[in-house]
Parts: structure tokens; sequence; C-alpha cells
């Protein structure tokens, strides 16, 4: 190649830090991305259905499955006993989740058995053929009727605390005590939970699963069956959304699908409609959260004690680490001089509840930012006024130590709500809301900025790591797989652009395949916004292997030293000669150097201690910030969303397009779970927001009518991440806090913002309407 060619040619298209669309967008868009239910079923593929069944708390003293088995197209019905192995697909050591129901029904819409027919049809008539005698138990369906009952628990309490917080308590200048509720979210997938068993020769079997965590169904399976893992191949190409509930809520799917397929030696599918996922699936744990603050007349916070009580359901599932995170975030980003923060997991005869986006983190956050609002409230202040006053200082200033003892040492909090109080123009806008609600008599109007601080990694240790296998073909073609899998977060894309970046080839030439547990094994869930974090540094690591022993090959093969030998646009260029990719590989070949690695990756500098409550649980923070302004009908309740603005910090962004759709997204989200979603489940136990004609998710009009979305440009990770990146998955979905505040600072001013509203979760038209009255009458 001339000179003046490559000088055409200096950038690959697609590197780290680009815009770039999601790898499968136009594939959404033209409804051509093959999902599970999408592949064509192998010949003779059976169809399988869950009998639910209907009281919350119940010993099954006769099961009478003759009418369902007898169904013409039914080909077998599983039970308890049918399970070959084991009947518990529990991911905590407790053990204490069947596949199916044994003698004993600990919620209502809990399976009991599964029914094996030749169609989808035919399955779902026959599972509501039978006849199941009880002997019902006394039940507990809601924290409050739990913890009056002496508040069993699901798994072990944490404590976090520093200082000595009762006795500061008494201590302080001013002190006040609340107590909030906040709801819990239905994940409401496009595509609900699947699995497509297909059994193989001896004890193999291969299952297609919308998971996740393919390695824990791959164990789980494994468990259930009793084979060892490696005859276990699970797979997963993409999922239509996974939110947390796709992280341990599909075992019980991939279970039944894989026992129906190896003893019927036939493929296998599960594939339930959204009322029985709803009703036979976890959600994110509702909270109620007990505070006592102490602060001095100014509002700066002196101590804080708090209870944060969940609703777990009726097994372990994943509430002990749920809780956990709660505490790790009921500071926000705050820093409380003396703090005892504890955690009750209680056991309650419904669903169990399970990670969702933010896996506990927002649950925490929110709770802090009402005491907040309680502090401003009592003041006569405005509430960013109080959270300034108490954020976390700089490193080294005394006030950088959280509850659990880490030191935050990437503090940029000041700076991102600074810039965004400048540029969202909050204080004039603010001015202008107070006085045109002394002179509207219907419409009111609030207006909120409030922070973000998120940890990031998982809490347990042991799951901050990650595989990758790049392959790269005799024609410079790359071939990537690792451990994480694609939710529609555009992960697939990022950890391409590493790729690309790596090899300096165009993205074009590297093919992601679908996420399988038998080319990469043990990985961790694509949980707890770790997906890029670990899987970009993997892919990373192995591009790094393969290009030491090119850079080799070619110091050797022309000569010359490892310091001239460099990856170019789509070219090796070695001394001053310039080799195109495709050709330097194909020499490689040739010379016998092995072109594929393993690429591995941990998570330095973390580590935790439980017992104890000490250590450093993450590896840095993700921060941001938003203002909100709303408009409420103190006649109805209803509101509008008129204007966000967001300035958020995910590092140097791999993806800006990608970064922007998923703060864009998680706001939604998250304003949904605070303002529209609402579980509801009556005295008998029954879920009755189990469908969409009950449960209220945003829509597209329910955007902000004005929606601004900024990165901080200028942020770069301090530590070692990979393009020195900060995570995006969960962080945003915490900064709607700010139109629940500002909803409620639009109730406050009905009684001239004397009280604090204390508006509970969500907090829909209703409830927005049963303040109002409420505070007209103080």
């Amino acid at each position: 190649m001339d000179k003046s060619t490559f000088e055409e040619q200096t950038t690959i298209a697609g590197p780290m830090h680009t815009r770039l669309r999601h790898d499968s967008a136009h594939k959404h868009v033209a409804g051509t991305a093959d999902y599970i239910d999408d592949m064509p079923e192998p010949a003779g593929t059976l169809h399988g259905a869950l009998g639910l069944t209907d009281r919350a708390h119940a010993e099954i003293l006769e099961m009478d499955l003759s009418a369902v088995a007898a169904l013409p197209g039914v080909v077998c019905v599983l039970t308890a006993s049918d399970m070959p192995h084991s009947n518990d697909i529990s991911p905590s050591h407790l053990h204490d989740e069947p596949v199916l129901a044994d003698g004993r029904v600990q919620f209502h819409g809990q399976p009991a058995f599964a029914v094996i027919a030749e169609t989808r049809d035919i399955a779902r008539r026959a599972a509501r053929l039978a006849k199941i005698t009880y002997r019902d138990l006394p039940h507990l369906i809601d924290v409050t009727d739990a913890m009056a009952q002496g508040g069993e628990l699901v798994t072990q309490p944490l404590t976090l605390q520093r200082g000595d917080a009762e006795a500061e308590l008494e201590r302080a200048t001013r002190r006040l005590k609340g107590q909030m509720r906040i709801g819990g979210q239905e994940h409401f997938y496009l595509e609900g939970h699947i699995a497509l068993a297909i059994p193989g020769e001896d004890d193999e079997i291969t299952v297609w699963s919308s998971t996740q965590h393919p390695s824990e169904i791959q164990h789980m399976v494994a468990h259930v069956l009793g084979v060892p893992s490696n005859a276990v191949t699970v797979n997963v190409r993409r999922m239509g959304g996974g939110f947390g509930g796709k992280e341990t809520q599909g075992n019980q799917f991939a279970a039944l699908a894989a026992v129906a397929a190896r003893r019927l030696r036939r493929a296998v599918k599960f594939r339930p409609d959204r009322d029985d996922d709803m009703m036979a699936t976890g959600k994110r744990h509702d909270f109620l959260v007990d505070y006592d603050v102490g602060f001095d007349d100014e509002g700066r916070i002196h101590a804080v004690h708090a209870n944060y009580a969940a609703r777990c359901g009726y097994s372990s599932d994943l509430s002990g680490p749920v809780t956990d995170r709660a505490l790790f975030h009921a500071d926000s980003s705050y820093f409380y001089p003396h703090v005892k923060l504890t955690s009750q997991p209680l056991k309650t005869n419904t669903v169990s509840n399970t990670a969702y986006r933010g896996f506990g983190g927002p649950q925490g956050m929110v709770g802090a930012e009402r005491i907040i609002e309680e502090i401003a409230y009592a003041l006569g202040k405005d509430p960013l006024e109080i959270r300034k006053l108490n954020f976390y200082g700089e490193k080294g200033s005394g006030r950088d130590v959280t509850p659990y003892h880490q030191k935050i040492e990437d503090n940029i909090i000041h700076r991102i709500v600074g810039e965004l109080e400048t540029s969202a123009d909050y204080q004039a806008r603010r001015a202008a809301i107070i006085d045109f609600n002394k002179t509207s008599r219907v419409i009111r109007k609030g207006i909120a900025l409030t922070p973000v601080k998120f940890g990031i990694s998982f809490t347990m240790t042991a799951f901050n790591q990650a595989g990758a296998l790049v392959h790269i073909y005799q024609d410079g073609s790359v071939h990537l797989n690792h451990g994480g899998t694609e939710m529609g977060q555009g992960l697939y894309t990022k950890v391409a652009q590493v790729l690309a970046d790596s090899f300096q080839i165009d993205i074009d030439r590297v093919k992601i395949t679908a996420t399988t547990t038998g080319k990469v094994p043990n990985t961790s869930a694509t949980a707890a916004s770790s997906g890029s974090d670990l899987n970009g540094m993997a892919a990373f690591d192995a591009a790094r292997q393969i290009k030491d022993r090119l850079v080799a090959f070619a110091a050797e093969r022309w000569q010359t030293t490892a310091e001239r030998v460099t990856f170019v646009a789509n070219h090796v260029k070695i001394g001053e000669e310039l080799v195109p990719f495709a050709d330097f590989i194909r020499q490689a070949y040739r010379a016998r150097i092995q072109l594929s690695a393993a690429g591995f990756y941990k998570t330095p500098k973390i580590h935790w201690d439980r017992a104890t409550g000490r250590g450093t649980p993450f590896y840095y923070f993700a921060y941001g910030a938003a203002v909100s302004e709303v408009s409420i009908d103190t006649l109805t309740g209803e509101y509008l969303v008129d204007r966000v603005d967001v300035l958020h910090d995910v590092g140097r962004s791999l993806n800006p397009a990608i970064d922007l759709g998923q703060i864009e997204g998680g706001f939604v989200q998250g304003m949904g779970w605070l303002t529209t979603e609402e579980l509801w489940w009556d005295e008998k136990g029954r879920l009755r927001t189990h469908a969409p004609s009950t449960y209220k998710i945003p829509l597209a009009s329910d955007r902000p009518k004005i929606f601004n979305v900024q990165l901080a440009d200028w942020s770069e990770n301090a530590e070692k991440t990979i393009g020195r990146s900060k995570a995006v998955g969960e962080p945003p979905f915490m900064l709607p806090i700010s139109v629940l505040e500002a909803l409620s600072m639009a109730v406050a001013s009905v009684a001239d913002y004397r009280e604090c509203p204390r508006l509970d979760t969500p907090a829909t038209p209703e409830r927005i309407l049963m303040a109002v009255e409420r505070l007209r009458r103080m």
C-alpha cells in the first residue's frame, strides 16, 4: 500500500469512545432479531405450562391431576416427586425454593405441577383442570403484618454503623422521626420468561434460556437432573429485557423444560403467558423505612438511625444481598457523622422477590432523600441547600467515610450538582415556580434537584470476575465470545468496540456470538452494572495475549524490535512497512502462531467482611444529578412531568450513543417505579395487578415533555477500568427521585410549604390527591 492510501485511512470504524448504534438496532426495528420463541422448533417439540395454586399458605391434602392427564394432547404431568435428583432451585445456600410445591403452598400462584403437551394451548388448558384440596394456614402478606407477628426473616440481616448514633441523636439540637413506604415493581419485560431444552446423547442437554445468568441456569439444571455441569450447555443470544428479573427467576422454567426433555427424549419449551409470569415470578422488593435523624439549625446532619424492612416473599432468593445494598446506599450522597443502619428481610406469603435494576440501592437512596426533605421542610429551606450542606467531602476531609467504612476517593458530586444547577437555571426556575403557586388556584408546580452516588461492583467479591474467548481466523476476521448477556443494553456492541480498538480493525470485522457456557465457563450474572467493566476487560486481556504473540512473530519475521511493531488502521506497521491486517494474520497462521486466547479479569482492590460491616465493596462510584419540574392538578391528583435536565457521569464513555439511551431509559423506568407502577395484593394474598390492564408502566407519552440529557464529558474514571469508562446500567435509575421530590414540593405548596408531604411511593394520582387534601386540612 502506498503512503497516500494509508493517509486516507488513519482511523477505524467503531473504536472505543465513539457513537455507534446498537449492533441489533436495525433488527429490533425490522422485527428480524431472533429471540427464543422466534427460533425454528426442533421436530416434535412439546410445550409446557405451570399449574398454579390458589392459596397464600396451605397444606396440600390431595392433588387430583387425572383430568389434567386425560386431556387429549397431554403427554405427561410433572410434580415435585418427578424431579430426578433434587426439587431445589434456590440461588442461596438456604435451599428454600422448590421447583414445584411439595406438600405445602407458600404463596398464591406457586407452581405445584407442570403440564407437558403437544401444543402450548393444550398445556395451558390442561393446567386449569386440576382439583387440589387444601388445608388453609395463617398467612402474612404485608411487611406490617409480618412485623406484628414477630418478624420472621428469610436470611440474616445486616447492620452498618459508625460512631454512636443513639447517644448522638439524644444530643442533637433538632431531631425528627418518620416512616416511609417504598413500593415494589414488576419487571414487565417485552419478552417474558422462556426456556427451550433439547436432549442430546447420554446425559447431555442443551438449554436456550432468556437469562442474565447462564452459569446459574447450567448449575441448577445439572443439580435438578443429577448430572455434572459439563453435561449441560446453556445458550443466550439476546433477551427482550432483563432488569434483574432474569438473574434467578429463569431457573424454574429451565429446570422443568430440562426434566421433561430428558424424560421424554423430545425438545420441550416453556413460555408462560403474562398473567402466569407476573404471578409466579419475583419483583422489586417493597420497603418500609423507619428513620430517626438528628441535625442542627443549619440542617447539617449529626446522626441517623434507620431500619429498612423489606417484603421478601416466602424464600431467600437474593433478598440478603438486595437488602444489604439498600443499606450501602442509605447514605445516598451524604456524610453521616454517626450512623446505624439495619436491614430486616421479612418473610411473607408472597412470591419471592428478586433482583431489579439498582438491586436495593434505589430503595436505600429514596429513604435518604426523604430524610433530607424532612430536614428542609422542618427548617423552611430549599432541599437543595440541605443536600449541598451534607454532601460527602473531598478525599482526606474527614467527611469521606461511608457507613461501611469505605473511603470515597473519587467524589465529584459537588461539581456535577453545581454544573447542573447552573445549566438548568434551577434557582431562577424555583423562584418563578414559588411565585406561580401563590396565584394559581388549581395547578401547582414543583421542582427538585437530586443527586446520585452509586457503588459499582458485586458485593459478593467472587462474582467480580469474567472470561472471554477470542479467535482470529485466517482471513483476519475476529470471533468474540464472553460471559456477558445482551438484554438490549448494548453490551455486545461495547465489547466488540473494545476488540476493534485493540486490534485497530473496523468493527464489522468482529463477530460476537451467543453467550454460551460451552465456551466461557463459570460466568457471573450480567448484573450490578458490571457487564462492560468485567467482560470488556476480559476481552481486552485476550486481545493482549494474541497481540503479544503477533508482535513477537513480526519482530522475528521482519528482523526488528517489538517497539517498532504497531497496530494501525486495519494494518500492522512493522518498521516503515505497512501490512494489511488480513495478510499479516495469514502469515502468522502459516508460521503456526496461536491466534486464539482465553481472557480473564478480576476486579482489584475490593473486599467485604459482612460480619463486621466493614470493607471496600465497591471499586468506584458513578455519579449523576437530575432537575425535574412537574405540574399537578390539585382537584384530581393528575400530574405532568414538564421538564427534566440530567447531567450524568459515565467516565470516559465507551459509546456515548448507547450510554445516553441507557440514561433516558433508566430515567423513565425509574419514574414509573416512583409514580405509576403499583403492586397490590388482596387480603387472600392474590396479586391483583397481574396484567397490563391493572398494572401501569410508563408509556411513550409519559416521558418528560422536555428531556435534556448530558454526559459529564470531562469525567474520566480514576480507576483502571476499560477505557476509563464507568458503569451506566443502574445509576441512572435513581435520577427520577427528582420527580418524586418535585411532586412533593407541588403538594406542599397548598400548605405554604410548612409541612413535609411525606409521599409514599408510588406517588400515584390517588396518593397525590390524598396528600393535597390532608395538607389542606392542616
